[in-house]
């Protein structure tokens, strides 16, 4: 199998160098997303003496190019390895969608998280709450070892799934998500609606499925792996109830019509993509949420 080492990946190699991940853990991420040992080994050493070398040089290396946005039509080639990304290049502190303007309020690199203000309106997110409300069930988690699902007591949230363009508000909300992080319709799950009681909440996890597992390549047969999570809050409950990210010290907070975006090129912690549900301390806690796959979702 030929395994080409891109411009991509040494910038992706020289980025965990630089967060502090041991050689061992870039290797052990590599091969899990499917690189040979020796040829991940090799693309680490390689990479990191050229990088020494063009710091003693005192040279720098060049940002990579944006590619090109992904709302339709087939992925690209090199889909399998490419991630939805909000296009943050021209430090925009607002994007245009089409039909709503969304402000950029806070951005982090690694983890790639995006906190967008504005995402949805007041209504929209009163029609997610009452389109979800006769339909929720005691929320389930996707079962690794067997493909199927599970309550896990992780999660205590109720919850339930709309299909793809199931109704007109869910269908303008998913094609506005698709413009915003450049990622093609087909290739979304089902958005979620959750709500959260007093008390509830989500144990920090990772959201792309272990390759570890047995059941895993049974899940990937249905789009490939999940590669980015889009949460958006409908509502603001009296206290608590914040995304958290462990790894980083991070937690948004949950604002009316704002959303939190993440994705992990790979799935393995160096993503640093842990992030949890903090227990609702006071109220109720309504969110929509988006799992973004590789390729088309069926």
């Amino acid at each position: 199998m030929n395994q080409t080492i891109t411009p991509e990946l040494r910038r992706w190699i020289i980025e965990q160098a630089a967060a502090g991940f041991p050689p061992e853990a870039v290797v052990a991420a590599m091969k899990a997303s499917g690189w040979m040992e020796d040829v991940a080994a090799e693309a680490l050493e390689t990479t990191l003496q050229a990088h020494l070398q063009e710091i003693s040089a005192g040279q720098t290396i060049r940002p990579l190019p944006a590619g090109p946005a992904r709302t339709s039509g087939s992925p690209a080639k090199d889909a399998d390895a490419a991630v939805p990304e909000i296009d943050l290049s021209a430090s925009p502190r607002e994007i245009d969608l089409g039909d709503r303007k969304v402000r950029v309020l806070a951005a982090l690199r690694s983890p790639r998280v995006v906190v967008i203000g504005g995402l949805l309106s007041d209504a929209e997110c009163e029609g997610l709450i009452e389109l979800a409300r006769p339909r929720l069930a005691r929320s389930l988690t996707v079962q690794t070892a067997t493909g199927g699902e599970e309550l896990n007591p992780d999660r205590t949230s109720s919850g339930t799934f709309f299909n793809r363009g199931e109704t007109a508000l869910v269908s303008a909300i998913e094609e506005r998500i698709a413009r915003l992080v450049q990622w093609p319709v087909t290739h979304g799950e089902g958005l979620q609606v959750l709500n959260y009681r007093r008390g509830a909440e989500y144990k920090p996890h990772y959201d792309y499925f272990d390759p570890a597992e047995p059941g895993t390549p049974t899940i990937l047969k249905r789009g490939g792996q999940r590669v980015g999570t889009l949460v958006m809050y409908l509502n603001e409950p009296g206290q608590g109830g914040g995304t958290t990210f462990p790894d980083v010290g991070l937690e948004v907070a949950p604002q009316r019509g704002h959303a939190v975006f993440f994705s992990y090129a790979r799935p393995h912690p160096s993503t640093r993509t842990l992030h949890g549900g903090a227990p609702v301390l006071a109220g109720e806690k309504w969110v929509a949420t988006k799992w973004l796959r590789q390729r088309e979702f069926r």
